[in-house]
């Protein structure tokens, strides 16, 4: 329940687990995949009642990892449409000191937009300074595969409010 997302594409109800996601992923970002996927899940009953046509949601986000790309893109076809856009500027600095860091997601559909955006708590600094770090030796890269591993299934099994704060954001109407 917690692990899948549905849309539609012409009318027909197409539903994604997190194993669908990651498997197209290809594996090497987990963390990343689940933050993509809870966003999502966090914003998209703000949009609608009904399932997304996954064609016509917009994305613009801070949060430029690959697996939540890829979690973005294999739900929302945003990446292929040209209707992906990362910015940084709309979150904070890469570190989690700087809340929210680069976990910041807004959703536009139909004319209205939510944005998700993280609880404090659920990325750890340790995670986002092994990532950082430039030369990293074999032991960094053994830890920072566990630390993925580790956010990635202790997330999963949250329901995404616990994870995201998801609101309707006010457009500038001028």
């Amino acid at each position: 329940m917690y692990d899948t997302i549905t849309v539609r594409e012409n009318g027909k109800d197409l539903t994604f687990s997190f194993n669908d996601i990651n498997a197209y992923h290809g594996g090497g970002f987990p963390g990343g995949v689940v933050h993509g996927l809870k966003a999502m899940q966090a914003a998209f009953p703000l949009l609608s009642d009904m399932p997304l046509e996954r064609r016509e949601i917009s994305v613009l986000t801070a949060f430029s990892g690959p697996g939540g790309r890829d979690a973005l893109e294999m739900v929302t076809r945003a990446l292929t449409d040209g209707r992906l856009v990362v910015d940084k500027s709309i979150g904070g600095k890469d570190v989690i000191s700087d809340h929210p860091g680069p976990y910041v997601f807004r959703f536009t559909y139909r004319g209205k937009t939510v944005q998700a955006v993280i609880k404090p708590g659920h990325v750890r600094e340790e995670f986002v300074t092994l990532g950082a770090k430039m030369d990293k030796t074999a032991e960094d890269v053994l830890r920072h595969e566990a630390l993925k591993a580790e956010m990635a299934n202790r997330l999963r099994p949250l329901v995404a409010e616990q994870i995201y704060n998801a609101s309707v954001v006010a457009l500038d109407v001028k």
